[in-house]
């Protein structure tokens, strides 16, 4: 069996729009060619990040300077998946004027007097800059459906937890993202793919670290408990919103080095995809642009 190229790799973690989608056919533990020892996939991994992090600094500034697409960013994950160590690796070389991070935790008072997209909304991303979102308004429809008591708090007239309701919402997401789509932002979404095992792997070195106890909550381990809901939540979204103009990707994510070099590849190449080129110059600028360079090199005389 012939060794999968890097299109076909990619190809395999984008949720196709309307074709079967089984997470559980996705193997967190993937890492590449297991032909290969572990430590070679690393270092070709972790080359591969490096070339693309370099690519993404250099696509950022054409983005920023042709000033015609914003893109975001959407990372979703179980706890400990290594959404923060992603983003951090993943962005390390873009210049920071040109990036910003959203890390979306309990709605306040004031955003839950909106409908849950608006919190969102008024923070995307200006065009020329990426926007990232560390949890999205895709927990109205994961951490909502596994709480449906969470509802009560939103004080939505008939709200009623169900299939009718959670297929409402996915409709609205969709047409958001279309419309934002089509209005210039380009969207990639990433579910970071952790085993079960992995995150208690994870949480145990938070817990035997000192260093890590402050990444510890309670609340990790009781939303553990709800693992398989969270499962079939996750699956059932990623199947409902991936979309031609908004796709889901499902990054195996019990390996970091693997999970950064796939998430850096699929950032770079679609940026790179754009076509984009710098601002023409008109013809007056260029003879200022000239006259300065004149006037520069003759100070050096």
């Amino acid at each position: 069996m012939p060794t999968p190229s890097l299109d076909d790799i990619l190809d395999f973690v984008r949720v196709r729009p309307g074709k079967k989608f089984r997470l559980k056919d996705h193997d967190p533990a993937w890492a590449g060619d297991k032909k290969l020892p572990k430590n070679e996939r690393k270092e070709a991994a972790q080359k591969f990040l490096s070339e693309d992090v370099a690519a993404l600094a250099e696509a950022q500034d054409l983005l920023y300077a042709a000033d015609t697409y914003a893109i975001l960013l959407i990372f979703q994950a179980m706890d400990a998946a290594g959404k923060d160590s992603t983003i951090k690796h993943v962005m390390s070389g873009v210049n920071p004027q040109g990036c910003q991070v959203y890390s979306f935790k309990h709605p306040s008072s004031e955003e839950l007097d909106h409908d849950f997209l608006w919190r969102c909304n008024k923070a995307l991303p200006e065009r020329g800059r990426i926007g990232i979102f560390n949890r999205s308004y895709y927990e109205e429809v994961l951490i909502v459906r596994v709480h449906p008591e969470i509802l009560g708090s939103q004080r939505i007239p008939d709200a009623k937890p169900g299939e009718k309701l959670w297929q409402a919402r996915y409709d609205d997401i969709n047409c958001f993202e279309k419309h934002l789509q089509q209005n210039g932002t380009v969207i990639l979404k990433f579910f970071l793919n952790v085993s079960q095992e992995e995150q208690r792997r994870r949480f145990l070195e938070r817990i035997k670290d000192p260093r890590k106890h402050w990444k510890f909550s309670d609340s990790d381990l009781k939303e553990r408990d709800f693992w398989d809901n969270y499962m079939e939540a996750y699956g059932d979204c990623l199947q409902a919103t991936s979309t031609e103009w908004a796709p889901w990707y499902v990054i195996p994510a019990d390996y970091k080095w693997a999970s950064r070099a796939l998430v850096a590849k699929i950032v770079a190449t679609t940026i790179q995809s754009l076509n984009m080129k710098y601002p023409e110059v008109s013809p007056d600028k260029i003879e200022k642009i000239e006259a300065a360079r004149k006037r520069l090199e003759s100070e050096d005389e």
